[in-house]
């Protein structure tokens, strides 16, 4: 069965301004129970995890700082939202939502999380509406309970995984791969194992001939027994931090070839949503959506 991370605090209200992108996290497992893709059994409720994990990839003066609200001004702002109390549990709740959905994933080849890909949060900072980094925390969890020796991070969201590629820069047992715009944010990019960068307008012919060309290769060489899989969909023409030009067509082709790809290696996948910000919630939702679709119908 598809085991799906979701919590009522993934949709808590923001002051003005910020609402907008939070309301998928409501609508998306609605959408996705009304329309028979899931029932209320795939999803679970992820729970405050043992801060042992989060200390793992965190160093303890920010996590202390992100817990205590004390973080200084200008790394505050930084983050983007006003940082808050609930702000805070929700990030915290999120990785855990990561954690289990990787033991879900171990158990059943797929599991999923209707929030996360906070890739922009650095070992001792966050950025980018981003505190924790969900997936670098799953991994580290992975590895420390010898779970997994070898893992790949294939991000494609539109946002180079700067955080990610900073946790495991001199990490050998995570290789972190990102294809994201050349153009967008962070315009200062880090180094992953491997990045590619993508020049604005990038139709879907162009982005899926290179990633074809590029994930069985990676697969091959580096052997991963576990992929954490950032399936923003950042990508689409009318993203509004997006610059790339790829349609809801060529975004779901995106996911069924890498899906599939991971289904015919046989290497379990926990799939964080990352972004999506177009100006249009159906957009949105569809594309997040089609994602879900797609995992039930490869693996199950």
């Amino acid at each position: 069965m598809l085991k799906i991370a979701y919590h009522p605090i993934y949709k808590h209200p923001l002051p003005e301004g910020h609402r907008f992108p939070m309301i998928k996290y409501e609508l998306l497992p609605e959408q996705l129970v009304y329309e028979g893709t899931c029932t209320p059994a795939n999803f679970f409720e992820p729970n405050i995890p043992d801060d042992t994990h989060i200390l793992k990839v965190h160093t303890q003066e920010y996590y202390k700082d992100l817990l205590n609200l004390t973080l200084d001004a200008r790394a505050a702002r930084k983050i983007g939202f006003p940082l808050s109390e609930v702000l805070v549990k929700r990030e915290v709740i999120i990785a855990n939502g990561t954690i289990k959905a990787s033991e879900f994933a171990l158990q059943h080849g797929v599991a999923m999380n209707i929030a996360g890909g906070t890739h922009h949060a650095y070992s001792n900072r966050g950025e980018a509406f981003c505190l924790l980094n969900d997936q670098a925390i799953g991994a580290r969890y992975l590895i420390d309970k010898g779970l997994s020796k070898k893992i790949l991070i294939v991000d494609l969201d539109v946002h180079q995984g700067n955080g990610t590629a900073e946790i495991f820069q001199n990490d050998t047992s995570v290789f972190t791969f990102s294809m994201h715009g050349k153009g967008n944010y962070p315009f200062k990019k880090e180094e992953s194992d491997l990045d590619i960068a993508l020049e604005n307008d990038t139709d879907d012919a162009t982005y899926l001939s290179i990633l074809k060309e590029t994930l069985p290769k990676l697969i091959v060489s580096h052997k991963p027994d576990f992929i954490y899989y950032l399936c923003g969909v950042d990508v689409v023409a009318s993203d509004k931090l997006g610059k790339l030009g790829m349609t809801l067509e060529g975004c779901k082709e995106r996911d069924r070839f890498v899906l599939q790809t991971f289904r015919d290696y046989k290497i379990p996948v926990m799939c964080s949503m990352g972004g999506g910000y177009s100006p249009d919630i159906k957009v949105i939702i569809e594309a997040h959506a089609n994602t879900f679709r797609l995992a039930q119908e490869i693996f199950f």
